[in-house]
């Protein structure tokens, strides 16, 4: 009866013996072996008129698993490539691949699996693919691309092909995280937790695992905010960890990267204006930020023995009241003391700017020589273009240091100058320069300029626009501009599709270097 009930369940004595034509890979599904599991099931059927139905269950499970494995597939998002004209036309089409090759099958198991996950988490984003350089057919494009599995411990090797190339050997942690991260930003910095030195972090993905943290977490904690890309971060990230090994069981020290829009509100409940931004905790309750950035471990575990709020910060100095050889003007002495002097050289600055910082002694020093000269060399002078508003906005300051000439109170174009060398040189024989290049908005490009006052309604008349908002000023934005307009001739004649560029426009808040994205949320320049 057992044997009976089992035998109909496998669909009959005629789909397992020989008498039903046997197994045939139309019957059996892609892959399926036939004549030898016919031959096997025409045993096992006669097997079942002499021997006791219990003892033929692991021939049953024998008969059946195989089937079951050959039958179990990975992702349909994961592409299987065999032919070397299937992968050069798939990296001529994708600009982001990740190429499984594999020893045997079997071999691929456990990262097609892995990968089956990831490829849903790239999707849209990314492409993966599968080779098996264990099949006859897949040899011969797996030697094409130099793929050499022939090593004992070797299985699998992971290749990164970006624009039609190979990029490069996938070499970090064969993890879900570490794999999304890598496709979503393939030239970017690895994961922080990968480092082997983070392992006392606490690495925070999401705001669920953070609001626990906040929660359960007994012990006080030092949280920091930060983006991957950042330079500052990316200097005190080694103190950071290492003041976590310090501290273990004392101190919880937590990273999150919030660069993601995702965390909109958690920059903004705590107040996270730039990276990092490293917070204090308390049972669960926010106290103050810590801001000593440029900080060695030694000085983050001896802050953690007495915790205090960031001291007010002593206002500096005006450059005004220092003294010096540096004539400074306001709004109301300006056009006077133009006239009053033949040849001037005017920073306009901020007190603010790093680079006025920078340059602020050279410009100094070459004043002082040149003050030595009398008035024969010409003078310098300085505005401080927060203060004296209407000055810089008469000559259309845009961006800090700016310098000015004047001969005879008449303006006149100058040259890029930043040491106290060029200052004098340039001063003892002024030289106008070739003429600046023009705007960008004044170039004839397919890249349409928006304002404030057409900014919105400009966008609405097509159905996909990529804004890139920008300063005039910054370098990084100059070196994006002929990539963004050779892509914006590439749809000059899509009815759809806009290229836009927008210098500040529409009440943009500026923060830091290029942005370019059909999203408003612009962090900078």
């Amino acid at each position: 009866m057992l044997w009976q009930t089992w035998h109909r369940e496998l669909g009959g004595g005629e789909q397992l013996g020989s008498g039903g034509g046997g197994c045939t890979r139309r019957s059996c599904g892609r892959g399926s072996p036939s004549g030898d599991r016919s031959r096997l099931g025409t045993a096992a059927a006669g097997m079942a008129r002499v021997v006791p139905a219990w003892l033929l269950l692991p021939l049953a499970v024998w008969v059946v698993l195989p089937t079951w494995l050959s039958s179990a597939k990975f992702s349909s998002l994961i592409e299987r490539i065999s032919d070397p004209k299937d992968l050069k036309k798939l990296l001529r089409t994708r600009n982001n691949v990740l190429v499984l090759y594999s020893k045997s099958e079997a071999a691929a198991e456990s990262h097609l699996k892995l990968l089956s996950t990831v490829a849903q988490a790239v999707k849209g984003q990314g492409t993966i693919c599968w080779v098996d350089c264990g099949d006859a057919e897949s040899r011969k494009l797996c030697k094409k691309m130099k793929v050499d599995l022939s090593a004992k411990d070797k299985k699998v090797e992971l290749f990164h092909y970006q624009d039609g190339a190979f990029h490069t050997e996938y070499n970090r942690a064969v993890t879900f995280k570490s794999i999304v991260a890598f496709l979503k930003d393939p030239k970017g910095p690895p994961l922080w937790e990968e480092d082997p030195g983070a392992k006392d972090v606490v690495h925070i993905d999401n705001e669920k695992d953070f609001r626990r943290l906040l929660k359960k977490e007994e012990k006080p904690i030092l949280m920091m905010f930060y983006a991957p890309w950042c330079s500052v971060c990316k200097r005190i990230m080694p103190h950071f960890q290492k003041a976590a090994t310090q501290l273990r069981g004392q101190f919880v020290l937590a990273g999150m990267n919030v660069y993601p829009s995702e965390f909109e509100s958690i920059k903004e409940e705590y107040n996270v204006r730039g990276y990092p931004t490293i917070c204090y905790f308390e049972k669960g309750r926010f106290l103050f930020q810590y801001d000593s950035y440029g900080s060695t471990a030694e000085d983050i575990v001896e802050w953690l023995k007495n915790p205090q709020p960031p001291q007010p910060q002593v206002p500096e100095t005006p450059w005004a009241d220092e003294g010096g050889s540096v004539y400074h003007l306001s709004d109301e002495d300006f056009d006077q003391f133009v006239k009053e002097h033949s040849s001037v050289l005017v920073m306009f600055h901020a007190p603010w700017c790093g680079h006025c910082k920078k340059m602020k002694p050279e410009f100094e020093n070459a004043a002082e020589v040149l003050h030595g000269e009398g008035d024969s060399s010409g003078v310098l002078a300085a505005v401080d273009a927060t203060v004296n508003k209407a000055l810089a906005e008469r000559f259309h300051i845009s961006e800090f240091p700016t310098l000015k000439y004047f001969k005879n109170g008449e303006k006149h174009a100058v040259p890029a100058l930043r040491t106290k060398k060029s200052f004098i040189e340039w001063m003892r024989n002024p030289e106008s320069p070739p003429p600046p290049d023009p705007a960008w908005e004044e170039q004839q490009t397919s890249v349409v300029h928006l304002a404030g006052d057409n900014f919105r309604e400009s966008l609405k008349r097509k159905k996909h626009a990529l804004v890139m908002f920008y300063a005039p000023w910054c370098p990084h934005c100059k070196k994006a501009i002929p990539h963004f307009t050779a892509a914006a001739d590439a749809f000059k004649d899509d009815r759809k599709v806009e290229l836009s560029g927008a210098a500040g426009a529409g009440g943009i808040q500026m923060l830091r270097s290029p942005c370019i994205g059909p999203r408003m949320a612009v962090m900078g320049w």
